[in-house]
């Protein structure tokens, strides 16, 4: 098992930034990858972002030279900037494990607007 809690969302203006985390605790050794989703209210959840053990890395298009995923051990990031509209939406920290194993965190909001 793998438990995984994510912090930083909130509240922030167009063209502004956050960072979110998302701190893994349990059978950590057993991840492979680590991604963050968002889902906007009335539709599907989507993939943001991903990162390997080997630290490859993969960006939705709508975010590609915005965000920025990265790792440090048992924690991975999501700095994200030039902030938009379109960017919120709840934001869900997911790891799937070596055991072809998935977990996902609780979420946390994020808000852009003036």
């Amino acid at each position: 098992q793998v438990q995984l809690v994510e912090s930083g969302g909130g509240l922030v203006q167009p063209g502004g930034s956050l960072r979110l985390s998302c701190g893994a605790s349990g059978r950590t050794f057993t991840i492979y990858a680590m991604r963050w989703y968002r889902q906007a209210p009335g539709k599907q959840r989507d993939l943001v972002a991903s990162i390997t053990t080997d630290g490859i890395t993969n960006y939705a298009d709508s975010v590609k030279g915005r965000f920025t995923i990265s790792r440090d051990k048992d924690t991975v990031y999501l700095q994200m900037n030039s902030l938009k509209s379109d960017d919120t939406a709840v934001y869900y920290c997911n790891c799937f494990t070596l055991g072809s194993n998935e977990y996902w965190g609780q979420g946390t909001q994020v808000t852009v607007s003036s």
